[in-house]
């Protein structure tokens, strides 16, 4: 009979002891089986002992057990050697939690706090009481509210301290980062007797674990801190140059960048772009003196050329009438720009953009207002509606104004790369959306389609992670819209499975007989015939000959004919050429009628749609040279002629044909799949029986 399903055999070890093999019931109660393994061993005192996994992590199966005590007498050793020892152990068995719970509640952080506020010991007694301690207090059983400001104090005096060992601060930073998140108190304790100066002391050391920490209590402290104190804090910083050595010397680190301090440094990304968020959430005044003002230098660097005011002279009717038409110009919707900037987000915040624009790239600013502001074919990209538009998007890619993530790490390092990186990314992106606009040909009313490119061209461009900005420059410039449209074909291919390898097996299978298709076509068109312009000595192009395959692909025929003629029948063209003659097709500058010098755009255009073949005439190779009328006649006699020659058809329309002969003949088979989702790779084929014993009987009639 099996034994109940609770039940499990368990071997129990114990030191000078014969082990022993016991059956545990695994709903009775602990102290029931330990009082029976003692008793098997006659040992007194059950309560004393706890049961060990004797693999892994070593973890108890108790919740009082006399390894805890012992340890925690260690830790009160008066020899230095046997508080060491104690920590290890300590520090090997604490991120087990129910052990964990039995040292807490034994007093043992505050032993271990007596050790570290001591400091008899700066070496590695001290490290190994810091990191037992932050273990302990990793598994949230006590809050890091309840540690005590002496206690605070001591830590950062560690921090602080100029001669220390190494492995002691960054444990020192981990702890105080810990307290400055969990704790508005202390954290304000900690930032008032941790300098900055200090922190940026601790991240320019070539310790990575120790920059590490000090970036973490960085961030934790600018967390912590009102967005005023924040930027106050950070534009101290920046004048210490932390961004450039975060840049130089963090991020383009031999060494790679770890998973935390790539954290940290979006965290701290984050926080920076957070002080863009009380200018996106604050409307503009119309009764500010300041903002009309900037308003009317916005509107001055487009229209007035320095030292000139049009506007001089004018009545306050016919001045104001002449600020509303440029207002209108430049591209706000309403004549007067206040309500257009009224909306929240962007709010100010694109006021701010446009200004930085204007200022900071003056001739690109002038470029992109006059250009649009004078054309009349309704094709004019409207530069302050764009501005506050692409002002919104760029708070909505960048996430200006929420909450860090606890475990993101996609920073860009780019914003690390120079000051006022927010703005200088708008002027970029402007460029880039008036560029857009154009490749589009768009229209006001293709205004928001634009922005889905421009969108696309930021996210995707922002993912690469460029190093710089002028490398986002580049990147972005050249996800052209052609280029956007061709990713979304292959991103759309993939979503419907096309791209799938199930579907590139069954394309390659089909290629053969519709390459066969498309040979049989250009043969075709061949039989037809085409006429071709003959070029003289001069370049004119003044005659015509007529040139066809013969229905049996043996000969090529040809003639002059008149022009105003008809194409003429295969029996009267005088000429004819054995294909077998024919030794090979030339194209481009190859061929002889173009290879005289020449770089007018008529030499181009000829040398774009000239071919050649050359064959056996006698003992001397001659050529018959070809002009064709456009580039697809081209295409089709090169591929005939490839066909004719067993060479390969390379031209791009037939690329083109048998992408699109693919694409029909593999939705033909795979309509009944529609919406059916087809696997990666292909079912496992089952096992064979395990006998071939079988047959079935066809006499036999079915009942």
């Amino acid at each position: 009979m099996a034994p109940p399903r609770n039940v499990v055999k368990i071997a129990v070890q114990m030191r000078d002891a014969i082990p022993q093999l016991i059956q545990l019931d695994q709903a009775k109660p602990l102290a029931a089986v330990l009082k029976e393994v003692c008793d098997a061993w006659s040992l007194p005192h059950s309560e004393r002992y706890a049961l060990q996994f004797a693999d892994g992590h070593r973890r108890y199966i108790t919740e009082n057990d006399r390894e805890a005590e012992r340890l925690l007498r260690g830790l009160q050793s008066e020899s230095r050697e046997g508080r060491r020892e104690a920590l290890r152990h300590l520090l090997l068995l604490a991120p087990d939690l129910t052990f964990a719970r039995e040292v807490i509640s034994r007093d043992g952080l505050q032993r271990l706090g007596t050790i570290i506020e001591d400091g008899d010991d700066l070496g590695e007694v001290l490290a190994l009481a810091l990191r037992a301690f932050l273990e302990l207090m990793e598994h949230g059983v006590v809050s890091w509210e309840t540690l005590s400001i002496p206690f605070v104090r001591k830590v950062v005096c560690y921090v602080n301290m100029n001669l220390m060992d190494a492995s002691v601060q960054p444990l020192a930073l981990g702890l105080l980062e810990n307290v400055t998140l969990s704790s508005p108190t202390l954290g304000q304790l900690v930032k008032s007797e941790v300098p900055l100066d200090r922190l940026l002391v601790h991240l320019q050391v070539m310790n990575q674990q120790l920059q590490t920490k000090a970036m973490a209590l960085l961030t934790a402290l600018l967390q912590g801190a009102t967005p005023a104190e924040r930027k106050h804090m950070l534009d101290y910083l920046w004048q210490r140059n932390l961004r450039q050595f975060i840049y130089k010397n963090i991020i383009h680190s031999a060494a790679p960048l770890g998973d935390e301090m790539a954290h940290h440094l979006y965290v701290l990304q984050a926080l920076m772009l957070g002080l863009l968020e009380p200018r996106m959430r604050t409307p503009l005044d119309p009764y500010s003196q300041e903002q009309r003002e900037q308003l009317q230098a916005l509107r001055q660097a487009a229209f007035e050329p320095e030292g000139e005011s049009v506007s001089a002279g004018l009545s306050a009717d016919r001045r104001r009438s002449l600020c509303a038409r440029e207002f209108r110009k430049l591209g706000f919707s309403n004549s007067n720009p206040a309500q257009d900037l009224e909306r929240v987000p962007p709010g100010l915040l694109a006021l701010d953009n446009m200004l930085y624009f204007s200022r900071q790239a003056p001739s690109a600013y002038s470029r992109f207002v006059l250009e649009n502001s004078s054309r009349e074919d309704k094709h004019e990209c409207p530069f302050a509606r764009s501005s506050i538009q692409l002002t919104v998007l760029l708070c909505d890619l960048l996430h200006v104004g929420e909450p860090c993530s606890e475990t993101a790490q996609d920073f860009s390092p780019m914003f690390f790369g120079q000051d006022q990186s927010f703005h200088e990314l708008f002027c970029v992106s402007i460029q880039l959306l008036n560029k857009t606009w154009k490749e589009m040909r768009a229209t006001q009313e293709d205004f928001d389609k634009v922005m889905q490119v421009v969108r696309e061209q930021l996210a995707r461009t922002l993912a690469l992670k460029p190093s710089s900005l002028e490398l986002f420059r580049t990147k972005v410039n050249a996800l052209t819209y052609g280029e956007v449209l061709r990713l979304r074909q292959t991103e759309r291919l993939h979503q419907e499975g096309t791209l799938a390898p199930p579907i590139l097996e069954l394309r390659e299978k089909l290629k053969p007989e519709l390459m066969g298709l498309i040979r049989q076509q250009r043969l075709l068109r061949l039989c037809e015939g085409t006429l071709f312009h003959k070029i003289s000595s001069r370049r004119r192009q003044d005659k015509l000959w007529f040139c066809c395959l013969s229905p049996n692909h043996k000969v090529l025929q040809y003639g002059d004919v008149e022009e105003g003629v008809g194409p003429p029948t295969p029996e009267s063209l005088p000429e004819q050429l054995p294909v077998a003659d024919i030794r090979a097709l030339l194209t481009g500058k190859d061929c002889p009628h173009v290879r005289e010098k020449g770089s007018g755009k008529q030499n181009k255009d000829v040398c774009e749609l000239a071919f050649s073949v050359s064959y056996d005439h006698g003992e001397e190779e001659a050529y018959l040279n070809f002009i064709a009328p456009s580039k697809r006649e081209f295409h089709l006699w090169t591929d005939g002629l490839s066909a004719l020659l067993g060479n390969p058809m390379g031209s791009e329309q037939t690329r083109l044909d048998l992408e699109q002969l693919l694409t029909m003949e593999t939705k033909l088979r795979l309509l009944e799949l529609e919406n059916v989702p087809i696997p990666e790779q292909p079912p496992p084929v089952p096992p064979p029986p395990t006998n071939f014993n079988f047959c079935y009987d066809c006499s036999i009639a079915e009942p």
